[in-house]
């Protein structure tokens, strides 16, 4: 259960920072209008509290391996709603990304090891 929840908690939490910072993109960048920009803070605080219900204790523990998430979810993003195409570098830099992540999540914690 725990797996599962961590990896729903990593999903939620990059669509709300990916979500929140594309829509600020779209505000102040695009002109697409000024809420869409207040959407997108609001998003962002979302991501705060959805990345504060992990489980691991360790602020920079989830947040490191949340960047692997964020490099993979950005992406998925561009491609899905920008229309991005990415490079097979691209993908390659993603893999490596949630290579990392994947360690920092799934490693035993040192209490564990000892």
């Amino acid at each position: 259960m725990t797996t599962a929840r961590i990896v729903v908690l990593f999903a939620l939490a990059a669509i709300a920072e990916i979500g929140g910072a594309w829509l600020i993109w779209q505000a102040v960048r695009e002109n697409r209008g000024w809420w869409r920009g207040l959407l997108g803070i609001l998003a962002l605080g979302a991501y705060g509290f959805v990345a504060a219900l992990q489980p691991d204790a360790h602020f920079g523990r989830v947040l490191a391996a949340y960047g692997g998430v964020f490099v993979a979810g950005s992406l998925a993003w561009g491609i899905v709603v920008d229309g991005f195409r990415p490079t097979v570098w691209d993908y390659v830099g993603t893999g490596v990304a949630l290579v990392g992540a994947g360690i920092i999540i799934l490693a035993p914690s040192m209490a564990q090891t000892e």
